[in-house]
């Protein structure tokens, strides 16, 4: 009979171990993933109003299965970090500016050429469109896949100049640029003189005249105050600032079907979100510039613009062989 016993007391021995031990590994299979979003722009700007949509969406969608964690203002890593840091798998989301991915395809440079979309909702049929989504995938040999496009919006040209309608206006003008080879061409091709500059000395670059004019959406020239140091702005909506949202490759294809189906729908939301934010925003910062009265905000008519694109078309040119005349004849027809 204690035979008995004793062989109980340590089948019950061995079994409240074997529980104690399997407790870590049931509590660390139903912990959520993890998710850090990082990016380089403050939380009221439609990129960081788009982070913390899909924040909350994927958390809805996916309760107690995934937890987003978002970085804004390179809290964790700055422009010329984040890209590295992604594919180290240190974080999990980014939202680069186009531009930065011409190193890894320089299909992406059909988004910096000057005036082949006529206006967003032509940038929006692209990007929506066969060719654009193939870009999203065109990186994942490089470990990158993309899974949006957020805009910031159309860019517009502004000079310390009254008058600013035609190509021949700009000649001989210093410009500021973004680190861009098609960008450089651009004003190249217009006889202009761009200067690459970081975008936080392009106030006081403008305002003491060591460049005489810039290109930029709508809410960065009124959130920057450009249109005080500027007497003209031409809305010319010839080329676009985007972002795009990107993961890793190796890390996304590891997840469980149903996370991916549920991540990849809430960033649909929240694209669809952060985009009519950028679309509203930019309108209502071209008023705020408008009544403020400080620039002159010059339209274009229909022969102005045809004037610049004709201007523009050796750049189409120089940079079609990177770039695919399949993608910038697809640019052309999404125009309406």
């Amino acid at each position: 009979m204690k035979t008995i016993h004793r062989l109980r007391r340590t089948l019950l021995a061995t079994a409240l171990a074997a529980g104690a031990l399997a407790l870590p590994f049931a509590a660390s299979a139903q912990a959520p993933i993890v998710i850090k979003f990082s990016h380089v722009v403050a939380e009221q700007t439609p990129k960081g109003q788009g982070a913390l949509k899909f924040k909350e969406l994927a958390e809805k969608k996916l309760p107690g299965k995934v937890q987003v964690q978002v970085f804004p203002s390179s809290q964790l890593f700055g422009d010329a970090k984040e890209l590295e840091a992604l594919l180290l798998g240190d974080v999990q989301f980014i939202a680069p500016s186009l531009s930065k991915f011409d190193r890894y395809t320089k299909k992406i440079q059909v988004f910096d050429l000057p005036f082949l979309f006529d206006d967003i909702e032509a940038v929006d049929r692209f990007q929506s469109g066969p060719q654009g989504k193939a870009l999203l995938e065109s990186m994942r040999g490089r470990g990158l896949l993309g899974l949006g496009y957020w805009h910031n919006g159309m860019k517009q040209l502004s000079t310390n100049k009254d008058k600013l309608v035609r190509p021949g206006d700009v000649k001989g003008l210093k410009f500021r640029i973004q680190a861009s080879d098609v960008l450089e061409a651009q004003f190249r091709a217009l006889e202009s003189n761009p200067q690459k500059m970081a975008f936080a000395e392009v106030y006081q670059a403008l305002q003491t005249g060591v460049v005489d004019g810039q290109e930029n959406t709508w809410s960065n020239i009124y959130s920057q105050k450009f249109h005080e140091v500027q007497k003209t702005i031409a809305e010319t909506n010839h080329g676009v600032i985007d972002y795009m949202v990107v993961t890793n490759v190796k890390w996304w294809d590891g997840l469980p079907a149903d996370v991916r189906k549920g991540l990849t729908e809430a960033m649909t939301e929240a694209t669809a979100y952060a985009n009519k934010l950028a679309l509203d925003i930019n309108e209502a910062d071209r008023k705020k510039i408008a009544d403020a009265g400080k620039a002159k905000i010059q339209k274009l008519s229909k022969d102005d613009v045809a004037a610049w694109r004709k201007s523009m078309e050796p750049v189409w040119k120089k940079f079609e062989g990177d770039i695919g005349r399949d993608l910038i004849d697809g640019a052309l027809k999404s125009n309406k």
